[in-house]
């Protein structure tokens, strides 16, 4: 019998219980005080049917790597599945690792990931945790701001777009000009900043949370989000990224 199978009535410790009284009889098992498998609650594994798959937002017992919302070659040719494989498998599970490390018999070990950012941006010898926490959390947002076959804006997005910008060109113009003014790494963002959209960037693991600002879209302009691409091509990246991956239905749905 395979006692590893999820659904398994017969713990290992059931098993070896039952072992035992069968090698020193039943006088044994009796002073043993050994229980039957189907009453002891202990040897009955949980049933995955009613047990919730993940009962935090970033993983059961500590932070995990959120699922990507499509197949590493999902982005190609604009993104190849190779820089995802690498932006993805390599430096965004990295920030989870690390986290992990950092937190581990902390308090930030039971705070969800959002509330971490903030308590540690405002501790400086928690920098590391800071870095580590807002690149996890800049990222799952990253990837759920590309889509293949992105559909253009719509419905209210489209109206506030018009509204705050002049169109949707022109919001693409002010994200681009983020991009390539953002010297060094960082990211380009879509908010709302109180009731107005805006355009802003940030550096390195910032967040425009920290200001209050809510984040709708955001541009990855980290050189490891698209240098086997495009080289020191950073311009062409976020055009063809803005042309044919951005989800304005992402956008919409943040935007409420």
């Amino acid at each position: 019998m395979n006692t590893n199978e999820p659904n398994s009535p017969i713990s290992r410790r059931t098993v070896i219980v039952a072992g035992t009284a069968a090698v020193v009889g039943a006088a044994a098992l009796s002073a043993r005080g050994a229980t039957s498998p189907r009453t002891s609650s202990s040897a009955t594994p949980a049933d995955p049917a009613t047990t919730p798959a993940n009962p935090r937002p970033w993983g059961f017992g500590g932070f995990a790597l959120d699922p990507l919302p499509w197949k590493e070659d999902a982005l190609a040719p604009v993104i190849s599945a190779q820089t995802i494989s690498f932006h993805y498998g390599k430096h965004h599970k990295s920030y989870v690792d690390n986290l992990n490390k950092l937190v581990d018999g902390k308090p930030y070990a039971s705070q969800s990931l959002e509330d971490v950012m903030r308590a540690s941006a405002k501790v400086e010898a928690d920098t590391g945790v800071f870095n580590n926490a807002a690149q996890i959390w800049n990222h799952s947002f990253y990837w759920k701001s590309l889509a293949p076959n992105a559909k253009a804006p719509e419905g209210k997005l489209l109206e506030r777009l018009k509204a705050d910008f002049g169109g949707v060109d022109e919001c693409k113009k002010a994200l681009l000009d983020a991009a390539k003014g953002q010297f060094g790494s960082g990211w380009a963002w879509l908010v709302l900043d109180g009731q107005k959209l805006k355009v802003v960037k940030t550096g390195n693991a910032d967040n425009p949370m920290l200001r209050g600002a809510k984040p709708l879209l955001v541009i990855d302009v980290w050189e490891h989000a698209y240098y086997l691409d495009y080289q020191n091509r950073r311009p062409d990246y976020v055009q063809a990224v803005m042309d044919k991956l951005l989800n304005w239905e992402h956008a919409a749905s943040q935007l409420g």
